[in-house]
C-alpha cells in the first residue's frame, strides 16, 4: 500500500465526516501530492509504512532550501499530521512518523488592516453615469464590501450564502463557518441600508440561480474568485496596502471592533474562531495604537523626554 494511494479516501473522509470545505481539501490534496512525490523522487519511497521521521524531516529542510515562508511549512506539516491520525486510526500504519517533527517557529506577522480613515472612503455608494447602464453590479459590489467590513465573514462564507440565511425581522445574518458551525451575527443600520438596496437591484436582475443571496452580472452565484477582484479593486481605490484581500476587511472589522471597546470573547464569536488564541492576535494591533497615543501624550514617555 503506497502512501498517494490513500490521499482519495483521506479526501473524502474530510469532506463527509469533517465538513471541511472543497478549497481546505483542495490544499490538502496538494501539501499530500506533494510530501509524496517527493519521497519517491528523492528516497526513492512510496510504501506507506516504509516512510519514517527522517523521510518527513528531510521534506521540510528541502521545503526551507526553496524559500517556502515557515507558515507554509506550518500548514503543509499539519496536513501531514492530519493524514497520519487518521490511517493510524484505520491500523494502516503502527507508527506516527510525525510524533518526532518540530515545526520550524512562524515569523510574527501583525493583521493587514485597513485605517480608519479610508474606511470611510471604501463605505461611499455612488454610481456614476457611466455605471448607469449596469447598476445592479455597482450596487451588488457595495454591498459585498459593506457585508465583509461590517460582519467580518470569511470570503467562502459570503459566496455560500443563501436568500433565508438573511433575517430581516431579527436584523440577523445566519452564517456556516468552518466544521458547519452556524453563528448569527446582528445587522447594522448601515448594512440594513446596503441589503435593502442590493435586494431591490436583485429583484430587477435576470436571475437564474434563486437560492444563492449574491448572484454575478449573470444571474449565476457568484463565485470566489469575483469576490476576490471586487475587493481588490475596490480598497486600490483608497489605499496602497501591497494586500489586498477580502480577508483584509475581516481583520479591519476585528481590529476597529477591539479598539472601540469590544469584548475579545465577542469578537472571536462573530468571528467564528474555535477557540480564543485564534482572536487574540488582533490585540497586538490595538496595543500598538494604544503604545502610540500614549507617546504621544502622556508626560513620562519615551516621547516627551
Amino acid at each position: 500500500m503506497t502512501f498517494e494511494s490513500l490521499i482519495g479516501d483521506f479526501l473524502g473522509y474530510l469532506r463527509v465526516e469533517k465538513k471541511y470545505s472543497g478549497h481546505t481539501c483542495i490544499s490538502y490534496q496538494n501539501d499530500l501530492e506533494q510530501f509524496a512525490s517527493f519521497c519517491l523522487r528523492e528516497m526513492e519511497t512510496s510504501g506507506l509504512k516504509d516512510i519514517r521521521h527522517t523521510h518527513v524531516r528531510s521534506w521540510i529542510v528541502w521545503m526551507m532550501s526553496e524559500n517556502i515562508t515557515p507558515e507554509s511549512v506550518n500548514r503543509k506539516i499539519s496536513a501531514l499530521r492530519s493524514f497520519y491520525k487518521w490511517a493510524l486510526k484505520r491500523a494502516y500504519i503502527d507508527k506516527n512518523p510525525t510524533l518526532k517533527i518540530v515545526a520550524p517557529k512562524k515569523s510574527k506577522r501583525l493583521p493587514v488592516i485597513v485605517q480608519d480613515a479610508n474606511i470611510g472612503r471604501l463605505l461611499e455608494h455612488t454610481i456614476g453615469p457611466e455605471e448607469v447602464k449596469n447598476p445592479y453590479t455597482v450596487i451588488r459590489d457595495d454591498f459585498i464590501i459593506e457585508l465583509l467590513y461590517s460582519t467580518g465573514i470569511r470570503r467562502g462564507e459570503l459566496v455560500s450564502l443563501t436568500l433565508s440565511d438573511i433575517n430581516i425581522a431579527r436584523r440577523e445574518i445566519r452564517v456556516v463557518g468552518k466544521g458547519n458551525k452556524v453563528r448569527s451575527i446582528p445587522v447594522t443600520d448601515a448594512l440594513m441600508e446596503s441589503l435593502k438596496n442590493y435586494l431591490e437591484a436583485r429583484s430587477k436582475a435576470d436571475i437564474i440561480d434563486q437560492e444563492a443571496l449574491l448572484l454575478t452580472d449573470k444571474g449565476k452565484k457568484i463565485y470566489p474568485r469575483l469576490v476576490h477582484t471586487i475587493v481588490s479593486d475596490k480598497l486600490s481605490g483608497v489605499t496602497s496596502l501591497s494586500k489586498k484581500s477580502p480577508h483584509v476587511l475581516r481583520h479591519s472589522f476585528a481590529t476597529h471592533m477591539l479598539d472601540r471597546g469590544a469584548d475579545l470573547n465577542a469578537i472571536k464569536e462573530l468571528l467564528g474562531h474555535a477557540n480564543l488564541a485564534a482572536t487574540q492576535i488582533y490585540t497586538h494591533n490595538s496595543i500598538s495604537k494604544l503604545r502610540e497615543a500614549y507617546n504621544k501624550a502622556h508626560p513620562r514617555s519615551a516621547d516627551k523626554e
